[in-house]
This record gives C-alpha cells, sequence and structure tokens, in this order.
C-alpha cells in the first residue's frame, strides 16, 4: 500500500516568511521552498496550495527511514501540536534542499561553461577572420 505524507512548515526566515513543503512517498522525501514575502494568512496559504501546488518543484528524494510506530491518539495530538509551535526545517529536509540547490548549481555551471566556451570560439573566429582580411591587403 503506498502512503503519502505532506507537511507544510511555514516560518519566519529573515526578512521574508518562507514556507517549506515536505512530501514522503514510498519512503523517501522531497522538499520544496517558497518564499511568501509578507506574512500569509491562513486562507492565503490555502489558495496558494490549492492553485499552486502541482506546479511546485520538489527536490530529489532521499530515502526517510521512519519505523512504523503505533502511538497513542493523545500523544500523536501532543506532537502534532508540538510542531506547529516548532520553527525551522528538519535536517532531513536541509539536505534534500542542498541537494536540489547544488544540482541547480551544476547545471548551471555547465551552461555558463559552454556560454564561455562559445563565445571564446566567435572571438577566435572573429579574429582569424580580420587577420585573413589583413593579409588579403583589403
Amino acid at each position: 500500500m503506498d502512503k503519502t505524507i505532506s507537511r507544510l512548515n511555514v516560518f519566519f526566515e529573515n526578512p521574508f516568511w518562507v514556507g517549506v513543503f515536505e512530501r514522503e512517498m514510498d519512503g523517501k522525501l522531497s522538499v520544496c521552498k517558497v518564499t511568501f514575502g509578507a506574512e500569509p494568512k491562513d486562507y492565503e496559504v490555502y489558495n496558494f496550495i490549492l492553485t499552486r501546488y502541482n506546479r511546485l518543484r520538489f527536490s530529489p528524494a532521499v530515502v526517510a527511514e521512519k519505523p512504523v510506530v503505533h502511538k497513542n491518539p493523545k500523544r500523536m495530538q501532543r506532537e502534532a501540536e508540538q510542531q506547529m509551535r516548532e520553527t525551522g526545517m528538519g535536517t532531513k529536509s536541509q539536505q534534500a534542499l542542498k541537494l536540489a540547490r547544488e544540482a541547480g548549481k551544476k547545471a548551471h555551471l555547465k551552461k555558463s561553461k559552454a556560454q564561455k566556451e562559445a563565445e571564446k570560439k566567435r572571438r577566435f573566429a572573429l579574429r582569424t577572420d580580420k587577420k585573413k582580411q589583413k593579409h588579403k591587403g583589403h
């Protein structure tokens, strides 16, 4: 049986309000970070989830190992309240965001390197054409 767990943590990260979407599917955790700007109201967050959740770009999945433990309902309620009071991201979330950031960084470096190479070749071609024109005596 497939089980999907989604969580949203909204917290203040100076100078903006940030939301971290955590999605756990088949024992793998993927994360997406969204900057809200001003403090979002409950209805704004709900509207954001309804309209833009399917367009979020989640990080590559990280293995999230959690043993299956059945807890007392009161304990689960206390833990839910505690999570509501907590601020910040879990360590797994931070790792997933870091992986996504590094992947984007590598792609950007690869693209910029290719652009620099192309520019270098273009300049070399211009230089050689100029030399040929001078050699012809025009």
